[in-house]
This record gives C-alpha cells, sequence and structure tokens, in this order.
C-alpha cells in the first residue's frame, strides 16, 4: 500500500515548540486560557484538544468524561454548548470554545488543533473545527488526529488545510500495527505526522524524514526526550518544565 505525504514543508509546523495543552501545571490547568496565556507570553506554540458539544460546538478538552476537568460525572457530547460553557476547569477558568481560542491566538501564534473523535462518524466535529478556522483565514493553524477518518474529511472538504496524522505504537503488535498504519496514512494523505516519542526512530519517522516531511513528537517530558526529538524530529509537543 503506497503513501504520500501532501504539500511542501510547513516552517510553522516547525518554527518553536509547541507546549502540549498549553503551558500547564502548578495551579493552572490543561486546555484551559491561563495555559494557553502562558504559551503565548513564552513564545511557544499550542497544541490542544478539540471535542464537540451536543449541538454542534468545537470545545478544548481533552477527555470524553467530564470526571477528571470538570469534576462532575458525564460526557462532553451530552452537553449543550451553554452548559459546557458553565463548567469550570480546576483552577476556575472556562472550558474554551475553539473559537475563543483562536481569537486569543490572534492570527499569530501557531496552534495545533488534535480532533478526538472516536470512531468513523467524523462529520459533525469537522464540519465545526472548520467553521471557527474559517473565521481566521491565514492563520498558522494545522489539524491533526489519531483518527484518519477525521484527515480524510479535510482531504475531500478543504484540502489546503494543514493536517497531521498522530501516530503511536504503544500496546500494539508489530504486523498489526504496521497494517493499520499504512491503512490510516493512506487515509488522512497528511502534511505530516506527530510520533509518540517513545516510539523514536520509527520506520515512519525514518521515512518521512527520508523525504523532507516534518515529523512532530509528543509528549516530551524529559531530558532523555529531548534527546531522543532532537535527534529524529523537527518539533516538539513538550509538558510544561520540560521545554
Amino acid at each position: 500500500m503506497r503513501w504520500c505525504l501532501s504539500g511542501p514543508k510547513p516552517d510553522i509546523l516547525t518554527a518553536c515548540p509547541f507546549a502540549h495543552r498549553g503551558l500547564h501545571g502548578a495551579g493552572v490547568s490543561e486546555n484551559g486560557m491561563a495555559a494557553f496565556d502562558a504559551a503565548i507570553a513564552a513564545g511557544y506554540g499550542i497544541e490542544c484538544d478539540v471535542r464537540l458539544s451536543r449541538d454542534g460546538v468545537a470545545f478544548v478538552f481533552h477527555d470524553a468524561t467530564l470526571n477528571r476537568m470538570a469534576g462532575r460525572d458525564g460526557l462532553v457530547a451530552m452537553l449543550d454548548a451553554a452548559a459546557l460553557d458553565q463548567l469550570r476547569l480546576p483552577d476556575g477558568g472556562p472550558v474554551p470554545r475553539l473559537s475563543a481560542l483562536l481569537a486569543r491566538c490572534a492570527g499569530r501564534t501557531p496552534l495545533l488543533v488534535e480532533i478526538k473523535a472516536d470512531d468513523r462518524h467524523v462529520d459533525a466535529i469537522c464540519k465545526a473545527v472548520a467553521r471557527d478556522l474559517d473565521g481566521w483565514p491565514g492563520a498558522p493553524v494545522a489539524v491533526m488526529s489519531f483518527n484518519p477518518h477525521a484527515m480524510r474529511w479535510f482531504v475531500k472538504q478543504r484540502v489546503e488545510q494543514l493536517r497531521g496524522l498522530v501516530v503511536t505504537q504503544q500496546g500494539k503488535g508489530r504486523m498489526g500495527a504496521a497494517i493499520t498504519r499504512a491503512l490510516a496514512l493512506w487515509l488522512a494523505k497528511p502534511d505530516f505526522v506527530a510520533c509518540d516519542v517513545r516510539d523514536l526512530p520509527s520506520p515512519l519517522s525514518r521515512r518521512a524524514r527520508r523525504q523532507g516531511w516534518p515529523v512532530l513528537t509528543w509528549t516530551v517530558r524529559s531530558d532523555a526526550d529531548r534527546a531522543r526529538a532532537a535527534a529524529h524530529a523537527d518539533q516538539i509537543i513538550f509538558e510544561a518544565g520540560h521545554d
């Protein structure tokens, strides 16, 4: 099965490190505005996660469930946008809408938007993300996902949008991982790949770099991770305290 990465190597992916879910820690919640403001002030790019409300609005939130970060039972997908607006993160800040984060970045801060979609039904969340991105034409934004169907949506509907495939080999057999990865690459036709730092170097990272395509790596948390990333990737997505 053949695959290819599309388009030229974009500077926005390699110009600066990306703060994973913002520059959080020490009382500053992940994927919250305080974390994003800290990353912007420090001159970093931002990586964030996006899930969909019941009524089709893109919110910046990692987990499918609300327990860990919003202190209540239930699923993000079961609440309307108005209800999600009322929730508070552990640091007291709101759960941001993607549109609010884009406004805070103001078309200047590089932004990686990881689309959280758990199955093949990606149309609604991809439409919501694309709708928000329409308000910031030319902004340094890339979308990415573990789910190749989400990136396939952009291939078909917004082919000009910079897009990436997030990959990990952890917990997967070698043969099964290779087959799954080949199919995912064929579906997603990514402009870049974001590899688990624990996997580096990998056949995929080597092949992409030989062809001159960007390899990002996540989540860099230690000096050992930094050294591995420096040898085998083009830019890092890091946790606070390990930039």
